[in-house]
């Protein structure tokens, strides 16, 4: 597909001093999400909007919707864009599926989000935990769709084919960043894992749905950004999540840029040129974002 140029929009930029306006992040708050958190924490349960401070926190928990990070919350990588702890984990729960499963009964979810911090420490990745999340959720709450954003598993198939055994309505894993920047972002993961983690997805499942997701303002071209595009519609992927990467403190990476409102619409544009299902891109889209609604119109629940 020929690269498009865009005459009115600037894909090159300095690192601006303020946000932009449409840059606006909502404060958590009301009745629900107290009683979201507090369920949360009767459970012993984390979650990926707490732990990486996601932007839309106070939206989603504000709906009855959240996103559960399984696996504790120390993870045995160090991503240069991610605020959860890395560190030596603690030994597995393997009781921990029956709660997540008992908080989603709770919230009476249509659609949940799974996903977990990295298990390097273990050849399995801590797949069997995915698996009987799925299973236990299954059990409880069968109208419940469920979505997965799991991590490389370092390549393997076989910890992979574990969760894709269980079914999940959706597969996804977040490639992140293009493979120039990839171990300045990544020092511990390979382009070539996550692509192989998308491609070996929908061989084992053609009906399921796979879905990827790239931050933007770490210093990547457009042209690079198109590039990963193309290799995730190579390896199948329905669903694209395209977000601006926000610096989460100042030991994290710097960010090079805010992309614009027009930039976001025409890779949204671009994205379904190419042939996804799906695209989400805005300065706020996360993993998760819409998730309910991408699995009740792409007819899988």
């Amino acid at each position: 597909m020929p690269t498009v140029k865009l005459d009115s929009i600037k894909t090159e930029a300095p690192r601006p001093q303020r946000r932009p306006e449409w840059i606006k992040v909502r404060q958590p708050k009301g009745e629900t999400y107290k009683m979201l958190k507090g369920l949360m924490r009767s459970k012993e349960l984390h979650t990926v909007c707490e732990e990486a401070h996601c932007p839309n926190m106070g939206e989603c928990w504000g709906a009855g919707t959240a996103t559960f990070l399984i696996m504790g919350d120390i993870c045995t990588r160090s991503c240069g864009f991610c605020d959860v702890k890395t560190g030596r984990p603690l030994p597995l729960d393997w009781q921990e599926p029956l709660r997540v499963a008992q908080a989603v009964q709770a919230m009476n979810l249509k659609h949940v989000v799974i996903t977990s911090v990295n298990r390097d420490e273990r050849k399995d990745g801590g797949a069997p935990i995915f698996a009987g999340c799925i299973k236990r959720i299954r059990e409880v709450k069968p109208d419940c769709s469920i979505e997965v954003l799991i991590p490389d598993f370092k390549g393997s198939e076989e910890a992979l084919k574990i969760v894709m055994d269980a079914r999940p309505e959706i597969l996804n894993h977040n490639v992140e960043t293009v493979p120039r920047l990839f171990r300045k972002v990544q020092p511990q993961d390979h382009y070539e894992w996550a692509l192989a983690t998308l491609a070996n997805a929908k061989k084992m499942v053609p009906d399921g749905l796979t879905k990827s997701g790239i931050m933007v303002g770490l210093g990547e071209e457009w042209d690079e950004i198109l590039a990963v595009m193309r290799d995730l519609i190579d390896c199948g992927v329905d669903i694209l999540t395209i977000g601006q990467y926000l610096q989460p403190s100042k030991k994290h990476l710097p960010m090079a840029r805010y992309y614009t409102l027009a930039e976001f619409k025409e890779l949204h544009r671009l994205g379904l040129e190419m042939g996804f299902r799906w695209v989400e891109s805005g300065p706020l889209v996360r993993s998760s974002f819409r998730a309910h609604e991408q699995v009740a119109l792409l007819g899988t629940k």
